[in-house]
């Protein structure tokens, strides 16, 4: 027999979304900190992490590649969710109400909100521009047919979207945190119906059936 008392779960994400997520997020950390190391040598003690400096210089774009290829996963199912709306305009242009938790101002947003939207994008431009660059600079397979102008010019885009998608990672952790309840999402797959009314109400209306509403 349920319990009265216990709150009503909504699905938010699947195991397969969630074993993804943690898939990008581990190879992300691996490749922030040997990236640090192969970036300056005030790093060089991050070599360790992945066996020293020859095993970093080998194992970092294999790694890239397998975050890459997982994120593309992840971005082609979210993609349809992470489309811009009229809401989402007003939401951001509502940010002083967002910092200031008066979210009875804001309008009603679907699965994500207009903030998280564009970290997707940014996340998506940044992911592209590493891969491209990164690319182009893997020494043992492809830097050998591209000019020496065009591997500095490769090696300073692939540091500029590094040090932006790490940026956009803080901040999307620092949400996370500041949102109570939305570790819960990504580490059981779901979420209470008060969550999911409170910050997501229109996503809310489109996975609860209006009869179930008021139960």
């Amino acid at each position: 027999m349920a319990d009265p008392h216990r709150p009503k779960l909504i699905q938010r994400y699947t195991a397969g979304e969630r074993s993804n997520h943690w898939v990008i997020a581990i190879t992300f950390v691996l490749l922030a900190l040997s990236g640090l190391a192969l970036f300056h040598p005030a790093f060089s003690w991050l070599h360790a992490l992945l066996g020293g400096g020859p095993w970093t210089r080998i194992l970092h774009p294999f790694i890239g590649v397998v975050m890459f290829l997982c994120f593309v996963v992840f971005a082609a199912r979210m993609w349809r969710h992470n489309r811009m709306n009229q809401a989402d305009v007003q939401w951001l242009r509502q940010f002083g109400d967002v910092v200031n938790n008066r979210e009875e101002k804001l309008p009603e947003v679907g699965r994500y909100n207009g903030g998280q939207k564009l970290l997707f994008y940014v996340l998506v431009i940044s992911m592209v521009g590493l891969i491209l660059s990164g690319l182009i600079m893997w020494r043992e397979y492809f830097s050998m047919y591209f000019p020496v102008d065009v591997l500095r010019a490769a090696s300073v885009l692939h540091a500029t979207f590094a040090l932006i998608m790490i940026c956009a990672i803080i901040v999307h952790i620092y949400a996370a945190i500041w949102v109570k309840g939305s570790f819960r999402a990504m580490l059981r797959g779901t979420v209470t119906w008060g969550w999911a009314w409170k910050h997501h109400r229109a996503w809310f209306r489109s996975e609860v059936k209006p009869s179930s509403e008021g139960k």
